[in-house]
């Protein structure tokens, strides 16, 4: 515990609230500023255009001389994919486990980060001295390893970051979560938890990954033909699995993506993946071998399968296609909304001639604790004040009745929304105030410069359309010099309206003429007018509202 008396406390949720991703909160101790996660989140399906959606830093950047440091819990995308974008804006050190670093840094260089930035590794037992608080780790239980928790010690007691979590029994050494060490700092004193909520709402224990490794040994036995597994490329330990299964059943291995790629090598590299010295053989290589003695690993962009594995079943990818007799293996939970996507691609692999296996509990099994490990945590802890964080509203507030099944009083449970400024103090818990906490889109390069109107226009264009409307006036003859001209995209096909679009000049021309007789007229009214007549017009005749652009020249 922190000797000296602490005399504010806050935590800040900027992300991983309410939303799955986008994980980044800031615990605050007498001004210093400590900050766990800077984690991403895929774009939701109205978000056209978008690429990823990371946290609003604002209070970051205008309290930057403050922030002593981000704390990495592990190496997946929405705990540290926007580290690049914050650093941009806020240097700061930047400190995490070995593996989780080394992922980062390769994240940042495809994210095309030309800065520096100041990387400092720490493993499960280092502690870290700055002026108003220590901070210490322990191990956790994910599918990823080098995961750990965060502690900041303060003198009221600490407040613990638990990153994301399972209590998985049969855990092999590199996953093992140091429990002994969770007892410890619960018995020193735990002010407050903030402890991952993405399983909540599952009653009992998250499936060992033992059942795991035996059902992909007797899937890769019984198969025929090639084996098409497919995984998120930053699950090493689905990963591990796989190349266990090949090696015991006898097949080479084949890696297709470049994130998967990328993934492995580092994990080979740094020692986190075991790997016979004959196993794995290049994609050119495949068609030498046996088809029952080929097992290919597949991720696509930013990591996901789903895509890659259409492509192989369309017959379009580059480097590997499905053919008759493949067995493809889904190892991978499907991210929310796509799964649509998932069962269209499931069909288009049969049609291919594939033999699929997906949605089976004992192949893929999830990295996050269910209820009863929720329960332990808490009790390991032994908090005084709980903060579910990491989940949609509704998993936040299951785990709150998780803790209070624990025996945590609700005045002492705080569930928060993105921005809420958290005052802890000895006798109670409470919303203060709000920082801004939104959304920052990225769109290729750009980095918040799409907002809510430019995603409104892209709504209006994908619905129903755009007509661009072009006048060219003679203004000193008062007269109309060229046009109008009409042009549609996505609205109607002009061939096929021809009297839609002429009845459509018609008016535009009208309402032109009628402009610019009058002795002044103002060009902003002029183009709102056709806007409004037009729409007006086109909703009678068609139901449909396109986004209307008039675009008015004038010659000398």
């Amino acid at each position: 515990m922190n000797t000296k008396k602490n005399e504010n406390i806050k935590v800040i949720t900027l992300g991983g609230v309410g939303e799955i991703g986008k994980n980044m909160y800031i615990t605050e101790v007498d001004g210093d500023i400590f900050v766990v996660d800077a984690g991403l989140m895929f774009p939701e399906d109205e978000m056209l255009g978008i690429d990823i959606v990371i946290p609003d830093i604002t209070y970051l950047t205008e309290n930057s001389e403050r922030v002593k440091g981000i704390f990495l819990t592990h190496g997946h995308e929405d705990h540290m994919g926007a580290l690049s974008y914050v650093l941009r804006k806020v240097k700061v050190p930047v400190y995490g486990t070995k593996l989780t670093l080394a992922l980062a840094k390769e994240k940042m260089k495809e994210q095309e980060f030309s800065g520096t930035a100041d990387f400092k590794e720490i493993h499960s037992d280092t502690v870290l001295d700055f002026d108003h608080a220590k901070v210490s780790f322990f191990k956790t239980n994910h599918s990823i390893p080098d995961s750990v928790g965060v502690c900041i010690h303060t003198s009221e007691g600490a407040i613990v970051h638990t990153g994301d979590f399972k209590f998985d029994q049969a855990a092999t050494s590199l996953y093992k979560p140091e429990i002994g060490k969770m007892a410890a700092i619960g018995e020193k004193g735990v002010l407050c938890l903030l402890s991952d909520s993405s399983e909540a709402e599952k009653p009992g224990y998250t499936a060992s990954e033992a059942t795991v490794v035996q059902e992909l040994s007797n899937l890769f036995y019984n198969a025929r033909g090639r084996i098409v597994a497919a995984c998120f490329a930053s699950d090493i330990n689905r990963i591990q699995h796989m190349i266990d299964s090949a090696a015991s059943n006898g097949r080479k291995v084949a890696i297709v993506g470049k994130s998967l790629k990328r993934v492995y090598d580092i994990a080979l590299r740094l020692g986190y993946l075991d790997v016979a010295d004959d196993l794995m053989i290049p994609v050119a290589e495949i068609k030498n071998h046996p088809d029952e003695e080929v097992v290919i690993l597949v991720t696509g962009n930013q990591g996901e399968p789903i895509e890659a594995l259409q492509k192989m079943a369309k017959q379009s990818h580059p480097q590997v296609n499905i053919h008759e007799g493949d067995t493809v293996l889904i190892a991978a939970s499907p991210l929310r909304g796509s799964e649509i996507l998932i069962y269209r691609t499931i069909d288009m692999l049969y049609r291919a001639g594939a033999t699929v296996v997906a949605g089976k509990k004992n192949v893929q099994v999830s990295s996050h604790g269910s209820q009863e490990e929720l329960k332990f945590m808490i009790n390991l802890m032994n908090p005084k004040y709980f903060i579910p964080v990491h989940g949609e509203f509704k998993m936040l507030n299951a785990h709150k009745k998780v803790a209070l099944s624990c025996g945590i009083p609700e005045e002492n449970i705080h569930i928060p929304e993105r921005g809420d400024v958290i005052e802890i103090g000895k006798d109670n818990i409470r919303t203060t105030e709000r920082v801004p906490a939104g959304n920052t889109l990225i769109d290729g390069s750009g980095v918040g410069d799409v907002g809510n109107i430019v995603l409104r226009d892209r709504r209006l264009l994908s619905q129903d359309g755009v007509l661009i409307v072009v006048v060219t006036l003679n203004k000193p003859e008062r007269k109309i010099a060229a046009g109008p001209e009409i042009i549609s995209r996505g609205f109607v096909y002009v061939r096929e309206s021809e009297k839609l679009m002429a009845d459509s000049s018609t008016l535009v021309r009208e309402i032109v003429e009628k402009s610019i007789s009058k002795d002044s007229f103002d060009w902003a009214s002029l183009k709102q007018e056709i806007r409004d007549s037009l729409n007006h017009y086109l909703f009678e005749k068609t139901k449909r509202r396109p986004m209307i652009m008039p675009i008015i020249m004038e010659i000398k």
